[in-house]
């Protein structure tokens, strides 16, 4: 409850906070547009592979020309990761390969790293996390994004001696959505090509918001990062509404939708016939408790929870969650409380990649939020060899896969590539 005291005591110490961001696309900016408000944190440098979109997203959001001049551009992320202005490393590119590589040259600087990077998290997260730990730094998510929100409740409810029956986030989803390639992409959105084009959006990356790659990335994080497990059969996306979170996740034994206590699942603002699910969670997330003892249930009617039926499941949920705009408080407690905002542990579940469509030997998969390729969560114990979306980029078939399978490992060739060998070790200790 401290932290901006913290933040503003260093900064009058002479002090402050000074942060690296490698990746100036939105979320970024976001970020960017609160730090002349914040006592206490400074952004001395900003890496991306084109310095002057780094330098014109600051002028966009307000950045006066003091501030930009005080701040060094550049190009290559570990490069900033080796500055001496730099105390908290940002990883904010998207790409989980070049997460993993600024990432440890962060740990090598003895640099703190909040990660915006789920996918890199997704991947490896527990093997960044122990790298982490061994170089003396911190390892973070990132708050604002969904899995740090998500963590912070879970971990409330523990810390309060609940059980944690369900945790996850909203979106909008139909089963459709899984073949959606960029090409028609912005129709689901209400735009036109022109529109998302002018606006600067990426159309792959809103892509994997809506095939569902996002979803299960994001899931998946979570259940790594707070022992929670992922549905066998993968993220149901059942449609629910705030009202509903008790009833709906909750295991099947008491009349949910759920295989058991302490799922990841990801709920749907869209019944399966298109109509909107009444009070949705689309931007939101949620947190289902279960009462310990008879007591504790009674006191959730008593203080006005919405329970189920049974009055044991009780749900709380935030409607929304502000991304870049709230990424300061792990920086901030990354540096001054040497805490992380959530941190992956073990490898609960993956991201594979299934199929969009036939696939032919030769063709180059495409990954996240593309043509060829979406990403399903799943335990790690049921994925056996699916490839993960993590490694799914530039990267070629040696044989055919079908419309609707798991791609695997057999089915690309990453022999003596690192990432992959970390991947499958991790898998292997879990």
């Amino acid at each position: 409850m401290n932290l901006a005291k913290l933040a503003a005591e260093a900064g009058a110490r002479g002090t402050p906070v000074r942060a690296g961001l490698i990746g100036a696309g939105k979320f970024g900016s976001m970020f960017l547009s609160q730090v002349p408000t914040i006592a206490g944190l400074e952004v001395t440098a900003i890496a991306d592979l084109d310095p002057d979109r780094a330098r014109a997203a600051c002028q966009a959001v307000g950045w006066d020309s003091a501030r930009l001049e005080a701040t060094a551009f550049l190009e290559d992320g570990s490069a900033l990761a080796a500055r001496d202005d730099v105390d908290v490393v940002i990883e904010a590119t998207g790409h989980p390969r070049a997460g993993i590589t600024h990432a440890r040259a962060a740990f090598a600087a003895g640099k703190h790293v909040v990660m915006v990077n789920v996918e890199a998290d997704a991947l490896v997260g527990p093997a960044l996390a122990t790298e982490a730990r061994s170089a003396g730094v911190v390892y973070s998510m990132a708050y604002g994004d969904q899995p740090a929100l998500v963590a912070e409740m879970v971990d409330w409810a523990r810390a309060t001696g609940f059980t944690v029956a369900a945790a996850g986030k909203g979106t909008k989803y139909l089963p459709a959505y899984h073949q959606v390639t960029p090409d028609d992409v912005w129709t689901h959105y209400g735009l036109t090509p022109e529109e998302a084009k002018a606006a600067g959006m990426n159309p792959q990356m809103f892509n994997s918001f809506l095939d569902g790659t996002k979803s299960a990335i994001e899931m998946v994080a979570i259940a790594n990062a707070c022992g929670l497990n992922v549905p066998d059969a993968g993220l149901g996306f059942p449609p629910c509404g705030v009202d509903d979170l008790a009833h709906v996740l909750r295991p099947k034994a008491v009349g949910g939708q759920l295989d058991g206590d302490g799922m990841v699942e990801t709920i749907s603002s869209l019944e399966r016939d298109g109509r909107p699910v009444f009070r949705d969670l689309r931007w939101g997330v949620y947190v289902v408790l279960k009462a310990p003892n008879d007591y504790a249930a009674a006191c959730f009617r008593q203080y006005g929870l919405p329970t189920d039926d049974t009055g044991r499941y009780a749900s709380m949920y935030k409607p929304f969650h502000l991304i870049g705009l709230e990424l300061s408080v792990s920086v901030l407690s990354a540096a001054l409380r040497k805490e992380a905002t959530g941190q992956s542990q073990d490898m609960r579940g993956t991201v594979a990649s299934v199929a969009k469509r036939g696939l032919a030997a030769g063709e180059m998969l495409d990954g996240e939020g593309g043509y060829t390729v979406y990403g399903k969560a799943l335990p790690v114990a049921r994925a056996g060899d699916a490839l993960p979306i993590g490694l799914a980029h530039h990267v070629t078939l040696v044989r055919d896969v079908p419309a609707g399978a798991v791609v695997t490992f057999e089915d690309v060739d990453l022999s003596g590539d690192p990432v992959a060998e970390l991947y499958r070790q991790l898998c292997a200790g879990s």
